[in-house]
């Protein structure tokens, strides 16, 4: 999802073009968030997040959807997965996602395109690591990347030039245009840590057809490895989803 495809603030129109209204973005912005505990297996996170969305103005990464449960739950099944690993989250959000592999892993960076959501992320890494958690990771991070945005991505990989041991994202295919981009990331990043073992954990809530023909034909055209794992197929939040991973 590109920045230039946010709901651009509207204008109301009235009988009379001198009374226009411009409806700033301020006004679509819902920043009521509620501290919620959300439980993976043993492992119980507390967060700030909105319950539910109430504008059509593109702030998803607001939520918890069911693709970051469906990819919680996996990862807290298989934290040998985590255990000792760097990780970079795509569309990390609220964080939910990032905030539990920082149990395991030794260092996280969270990534989301959206100022305002990352407002809310770097909430929740402060409210994590200033918690009494003993668990809590001190490399935690968050930093700003749009899909496909060369420049931001070199940004991190300076500050990383070993990239990741994991490369994670949760119920972030929504839009079929943003989908090449996301990949063209993806690759950069697989390709950065060069010939050793690295694999991009995709948890994928279908929601059409075409979406789901999309995802595993762009990593395909990308050059790239993909596979359902199994027995990660199940129903989510009234959708079906399922785990990939995919690998150079």
């Amino acid at each position: 999802m590109s920045e230039n495809e946010f709901i651009k603030p509207n204008v109301v129109d009235s009988d009379d073009d001198d009374d226009t209204v411009c409806l700033g973005e301020s006004f679509f912005i819902d920043d009521n968030y509620e501290l919620t505990t959300f439980t993976f297996g043993p492992h119980v996170l507390q967060l700030l997040c909105l319950q539910s969305s109430s504008t059509d103005f593109d702030l998803t990464g607001q939520l918890v959807w069911p693709g970051a449960r469906l990819l919680n739950e996996y990862l807290s099944n298989n934290v040998e997965l985590l255990q000792g690993c760097s990780a970079v989250e795509l569309g990390s959000g609220v964080g939910v996602t990032g905030i539990l592999c920082s149990r395991f892993c030794h260092e996280v960076v969270l990534t989301d395109h959206n100022d305002e959501v990352l407002k809310i992320l770097k909430k929740n890494i402060d409210l994590h690591e200033s918690s009494d958690n003993p668990n809590s990771c001190s490399a935690l991070s968050a930093e700003k990347l749009e899909w496909g945005n060369t420049d931001q991505l070199n940004q991190i990989l300076q500050k990383h030039p070993e990239g990741f041991d994991l490369i994670l994202g949760a119920d972030i295919c929504f839009q079929q245009n943003s989908v090449p981009p996301l990949f063209d990331t993806v690759k950069e990043l697989l390709f950065q840590h060069g010939k050793k073992q690295c694999r991009f954990i995709l948890a994928y809530v279908s929601r059409s057809k075409m979406m789901d023909a999309l995802v595993p034909k762009e990593a395909v055209n990308h050059g790239l490895k993909i596979h359902e794992v199994d027995g990660t197929r199940s129903v989510i939040g009234n959708h079906e989803g399922v785990i990939y991973e995919i690998t150079l």
